[in-house]
């Protein structure tokens, strides 16, 4: 049908005027056919089932809708009716999405390169797409544009929804400003490029995000037979594989050894390996260092996308000079000026009284604590051990304060603990500060909604687990003495702090407000360039995972189209 027509269409063609302001004058032609299609698409959403073009629900329609009618319905993406470079260029980075640990059919790529191997066609011969199926491209290229920079700057999926315990601040921007700005001023890669999350983490986890998905075009790595544990200057079979592996992850530089022997080189490449994902590195290949090697190279793959999508929910900054807590590593790190300056491990919380992902400000430091019950661990924990012994509070250091006259104690004598129920407990359940405290020495307060904060500890035996989630939900610090020196030692000194240490009544010590986040990331890469991972210690990457496919976590909503429908006859 094409060929029949070209005939007409270069009698037609020629028949044009030339000159520079008819040429204009041609493009405005187009420009207006776009403006009637737009308008008549978006006015026309709900349009019956058996017209050629309709829109039956556009992602964020109410936006576009905004953006439209202030550019007065003109295209966004469309130069008269060749497309413009700017549309080419969002091309491409939608096309590279993947690289980035997102989805691409989220952001319509089906559909329009439908649209463009038609309008290629059409090019071909110096023909246009038809009115509507440009206005259709354009609508389409404008959602998504809206689709990606939401996904860049505010995460896939709403976190608060995929994790009840995690409430970390978000950025937010203008996107409609944004994407007039950029296709006004020809600024769209700047403005794209800039919607990344500002932070070195993302750039270093996107990179060797590409190394991975490189290794696993090239076939990934290979498996380890099961067997009993190699230990260094042993012999197995399997030794050829596990250096094989290693090679691949990183860990061993390229080696000709090909003997089953468990040589030096060998054992520190695995020391390596194990220390790059949280074990103990023995150089010992047991049951646990087996499973981590048998992670498969696409596995790691998700595992790096889930903690890419983890980055997009940061705030853009967390501080000049702050505290982080990664509960996946059991770990604290004290930043200045993007230098970790102080680093130690931490307990957190078990699976079943987790730790919450939030950002405080740490405002005080509270010297001999006490220890306040929460209801929780009361009705659990503490209720059942009194009901057995009444004898526990004494024995314990427990005292009960009363709820209606602030600074008075309940007497317990002649309560029947039989009849007491959590909800009917007499008091405020309290412990006097003092070795047997839980809290230690001190703690260290940013207050949040979860009662969160970090503390000493009474059980520093339990420092010498690998996997450290034994609390009740707050963080116990293994040095709290240094810690606190360093946010107190320059406005107290040392002897001051020392007193404040073998106090045996609690004391508050202000400080400067300083930015806590408590944050949760499976993989990482060090500054030296090492990725690291962890074991997902509380589902949480299984439960992103699972919210990724599911529409109702989402930041916004998917778009329903049905392109069959919509492409109408291209005519000239």
């Amino acid at each position: 049908m094409l060929k029949m027509l070209l005939p007409m269409i270069f009698v037609f063609l020629w028949a044009l005027p030339t000159v520079a302001g008819q040429v204009s004058g041609i493009d405005a032609l187009f420009d207006n056919e776009n403006r009637e299609q737009i308008q008549l698409l978006l006015e026309d959403r709900n349009s019956s089932p058996t017209s050629l073009v309709s829109v039956s629900r556009l992602l964020s329609h109410d936006q576009i809708a905004k953006l439209y009618e202030q550019r007065e319905y003109q295209p966004v993406w469309f130069d008269g009716w060749r497309l413009s470079p700017e549309a080419r260029t969002l091309l491409e980075y939608l096309r590279n999405a993947g690289a980035l640990g997102l989805c691409g059919n989220e952001y319509l790529l089906t559909e329009l390169e439908g649209l463009l191997r038609i309008q290629a066609d059409f090019s071909r011969h110096s023909l246009p797409l038809a009115p509507a199926n440009r206005a259709l491209l354009d609508l389409f290229l404008s959602q998504a544009f809206l689709t990606y920079a939401t996904h860049m700057v505010e995460g896939q999926v709403d976190p608060a929804l995929a994790h009840v315990d995690w409430r970390a601040r978000r950025r937010k921007a203008d996107l409609l400003k944004l994407l007039d700005y950029a296709t006004r001023n020809h600024r769209i890669g700047q403005v794209l490029e800039g919607l990344s999350p500002p932070h070195e983490g993302y750039r270093l986890l996107v990179e060797t995000l590409l190394r991975y998905q490189e290794l696993s075009a090239l076939g990934g790595w290979p498996e380890i037979p099961s067997g009993p544990s190699i230990r260094p200057g042993g012999r197995d079979e399997r030794l050829p594989l596990i250096r094989a592996l290693l090679s691949k992850t990183g860990d061993l530089a390229d080696s000709v050894v090909t003997t089953t022997d468990y040589d030096h080189e060998t054992e520190e490449a695995l020391r390596l390996f194990q220390f790059r994902h949280g074990l103990v590195d023995d150089g010992v290949v047991g049951p646990k260092t087996l499973a981590a090697l048998n992670v498969s190279v696409e596995e790691r793959i998700r595992q790096i996308e889930l903690n890419l999508e983890r980055w997009r929910w940061m705030p853009k900054s967390f501080g000049k000079r702050h505290i982080r807590v990664n509960v996946a590593d059991f770990s604290l790190k004290v930043v200045e000026d993007d230098e970790i300056v102080m680093q130690m491990p931490v307990i957190v919380g078990t699976r079943y009284r987790k730790t919450p992902v939030f950002s405080a400000r740490m405002t005080y430091l509270e010297f001999a604590p006490y220890w306040t019950v929460p209801p929780t661990i009361l009705r659990e924990d503490k209720l059942p051990k009194i009901k057995s012994n009444p004898a526990y509070l004494e024995e314990k250091h427990f005292r009960i304060l009363s709820r209606q006259e602030k600074g008075v104690f309940v007497d317990t004598e002649g309560i029947d603990w039989d009849t007491v129920e959590a909800e009917t407990f007499p008091g405020l359940l309290r412990m006097e500060p003092g070795p047997w405290n839980p809290l230690g020495s001190v703690k260290f307060m940013f207050p949040n909604r979860f009662n969160v904060y970090l503390h000493d500890t009474n059980e520093t035996y339990l420092f010498s687990n690998n996997v450290r989630s034994f609390s009740s939900g707050c963080i116990r610090v293994e040095r709290p003495r240094e810690l606190a020196f360093y946010l107190l030692e320059n406005e107290l000194g040392a002897e001051r702090l020392q007193e404040l240490f073998e106090a045996v009544t609690p004391e508050q010590v202000p400080i400067k407000p300083l930015p806590v986040h408590v944050q949760y990331w499976t993989a990482w890469v060090s500054p030296e360039g090492l990725i690291h991972f962890r074991r997902d210690v509380y589902f949480r990457d299984l439960d992103l995972d699972v919210a990724l496919t599911e529409p109702a976590y989402r930041v916004i909503d998917h778009l329903e189209v049905n392109i069959g429908m919509r492409l109408v006859k291209n005519r000239f």
